[in-house]
């Protein structure tokens, strides 16, 4: 590397379903001016899509199951200490489904994040696209913030609105949310990577 050159923004990308979050990423990253690495990508579950994208990649990946641990709070040390083997400087939830606990938040709190189909703190939970349908909303949309303690608590990095059409069911309103969501975390961790970011209380600043 020239002593000019700035090394990569190091992201562990977790997940646990099909990938097109992370996808969203890789692509992003193919493009040398974007200045992010994924260096690794970690689920809780074997066998699912985002594992073999991340291959398809030649991303390394590594595979934690809760079952396979006496409590919760080791499953939390030990995953933890395989995200940390790769020194990361930002750590993204892309649909990952498992809360972590305080060994995990008190190694990467503060550069942990996570996206929310809802513009929280409205509808948090795992269902913030019917939860926004059952109370007749007219605009929704997604929130990029960092993950605290709580259930989608965090301070809020970005939102972007999405409105909600009179024909929509849970399926189409969710899925131009996630269009949206994915576009906007692309967003947020380039900018991250470029200009770093502040956390003041509830306010999170990035330059």
């Amino acid at each position: 590397m020239a002593a000019d050159e700035t090394p990569p923004f190091r992201v562990v990308v977790l997940v646990s379903g099909d990938g097109s979050t992370l996808q969203a990423l890789l692509d992003a990253c193919s493009d040398p001016a974007y200045g992010v690495l994924v260096v690794a990508v970690g689920a809780d579950r074997d066998g699912i899509l985002a594992l073999k994208r991340a291959e398809s990649a030649g991303v390394p990946t590594f595979v934690s199951r809760p079952a396979e641990f006496d409590s919760r709070d080791d499953w939390d040390r030990a995953f933890a200490a395989l995200v940390a083997e790769h020194r990361p400087d930002l750590v993204v939830s892309a649909g990952f489904m498992r809360l972590v606990g305080s060994d995990f938040l008190d190694r990467f709190g503060g550069r942990f994040i996570n996206t929310h189909p809802a513009l929280l703190p409205a509808f948090p939970g795992m269902h913030g696209a019917r939860d926004a349908l059952a109370h007749g909303v007219k605009v929704t949309g997604a929130t990029v913030f960092l993950v605290d303690e709580g259930v989608d608590t965090g301070p809020v990095l970005a939102q972007r609105a999405v409105e909600v059409h009179d024909t929509d069911d849970e399926s189409s309103l969710h899925e131009r949310i996630k269009q949206v969501e994915r576009a906007m975390l692309v967003d947020v961790v380039g900018r991250m990577a470029h200009a770093g970011w502040t956390v003041t209380g509830r306010k999170v600043t990035i330059p």
